[in-house]
């Protein structure tokens, strides 16, 4: 009889626990289910609030490549005295004054983007000392700079480019 009592007891509690397991289950997976929506939310919410910060990053960086360029620079910045070094050095230290200004904006875009934009800047950089060094005097240090870009493109825009490049692909 105690036997018989015991078997009924596990007749009737079976589909209790078969029924707790699938809640069981079922509850578990609802709650993952919802983490992951939650978090593909959030991301998505992320992404829509980072991409102007992207894209102004961009716009700075464009705008610095501009303004190094060096037929730009040129007409920028005059030189105060016929010393080229000292004007080679004002070339320079805007260039990097600039590049300074700018180095935040390095979060916001990629490595690959970055580095191009560092290695433009070194390149115009020494397509100055290039002509400072082919130079005896500030208006002759100008003109070889610009005898240079007659020949071949700035520096600043491959890195230009670059940056159109990724720019179109963010959409």
């Amino acid at each position: 009889m105690y036997e018989s009592k015991i078997i009924e007891l596990l007749f009737y509690l079976l589909p209790a626990l078969i029924t707790g397991l699938i809640a069981y289950y079922f509850f578990n997976l609802h709650t993952r289910n919802e983490e992951g929506r939650r978090r593909f939310l959030l991301h998505k919410e992320t992404k829509k609030n980072a991409l102007p910060l992207r894209l102004q990053a961009y716009e700075r960086m464009a705008l610095f490549l501009e303004r190094i360029n060096p037929a730009k620079l040129l007409v920028r910045i005059a030189p105060a005295s016929a010393d080229k070094d000292q004007y080679e050095s004002l070339l320079i230290s805007t260039i990097e004054n600039e590049f300074d200004h700018n180095i935040s904006q390095q979060i916001y875009i990629s490595d690959e983007c970055w580095n191009v934009i560092k290695a433009s800047k070194n390149a115009t950089i020494q397509l100055i000392r290039k002509a400072g060094m082919q130079s005896d005097s500030a208006s002759k240090l100008r003109e070889g700079l610009l005898n240079e870009l007659l020949d071949k493109q700035p520096p600043s825009n491959a890195a230009l480019g670059y940056i159109k490049k990724e720019v179109g692909e963010l959409w």
